[in-house]
């Protein structure tokens, strides 16, 4: 039920996240689910809705990140999302640091309107980098490697989640400072835009370089998903800022499942 619930939440937020986790081997995809139903979770209580319900946005996540910290020991929540994650951290290996740090960062939605080059780094660790060290976690449980190999995975699981925030920076431009009053990127211009863009293809360039290093059970999910952003990417870098500014870019659902499709004969050569 816990996995089912985990499942039905990140289904109702993510068609690319969804169309990209099919991809991947049934116990990695529970896996990984659960992980990103957890954080999905969590940014809805800093994103509006439980200010718009009238509760206190910073108790909830304070009680919100104790139960998340409790299921890496316990062996029962009353949350399903949260006893599916706490399953998944515990097979996983998933250390308290990673979620101490995923935390602090929602935390900082509620106070932080605006970012120092610092505090945006910090930030995008915390929210991003270290996600993508839980799903790396989930992707290796099974799968022995050395030191060395390690090392440069998790280099490259780092690189990929911060590209995705990069990412999803530009994407939600509008909503984030129309809606939410966050400005992540500063005084973002047409001028500034292409190395911002630049730094996002070096990041995932970075994750592609380790692709073949992860077992063949997530190489074709992570493929889609890199390639997805990627193509999100060249919209994103045509776009004015002024148009990045009044509305939403997406790749449409059948370029999706072409990339998908496509991702399927990639990571098998």
């Amino acid at each position: 039920m816990a996995h089912r619930a985990a499942r039905e939440v990140i289904g109702s937020y993510s068609t690319s996240f969804s169309l990209a986790a099919k991809l991947l081997a049934p116990g990695i995809r529970r896996d990984v689910q659960n992980i990103y139903a957890m954080v999905r979770v969590a940014d809805e209580i800093v994103d509006g809705p439980a200010a718009e319900a009238g509760a206190s946005p910073s108790a909830l996540l304070d009680t919100y990140e104790q139960s998340v910290l409790a299921s890496l020991t316990g062996r029962f929540s009353v949350d399903p999302v949260v006893h599916a994650f706490g399953l998944t951290a515990r097979r996983c290996g998933i250390p308290a640091e990673h979620v101490t740090a995923f935390f602090r960062s929602m935390r900082a939605d509620l106070t932080e309107t605006s970012h120092t080059p610092e505090s945006l780094e910090a930030y995008i660790y915390g929210s991003a980098e270290v996600v993508g060290l839980m799903c790396l976690a989930a992707f290796l449980v099974d799968h022995p490697v050395t030191p060395e190999e390690r090392a440069r995975l998790e280099h490259g699981a780092r690189a990929l989640g911060s590209a995705f925030q990069k990412i999803n920076f530009l994407r939600d431009l509008a909503e984030d400072s129309r809606d939410l009053g966050r400005s992540y990127l500063g005084d973002l211009s047409d001028d500034t835009k292409p190395a911002f863009i630049a730094g996002i293809r070096e990041e995932l360039a970075a994750a592609r370089d380790v692709l073949p290093l992860l077992p063949g059970q997530a190489r074709v999910g992570v493929l889609a998903a890199t390639d997805l952003f990627s193509e999100l990417t060249d919209l994103l870098d045509a776009a004015p800022v002024a148009e990045l500014r009044a509305r939403r870019l997406s790749v449409p659902m059948r370029r999706k499942v072409a990339l998908a499709a496509r991702a399927m004969v990639k990571a098998g050569r």
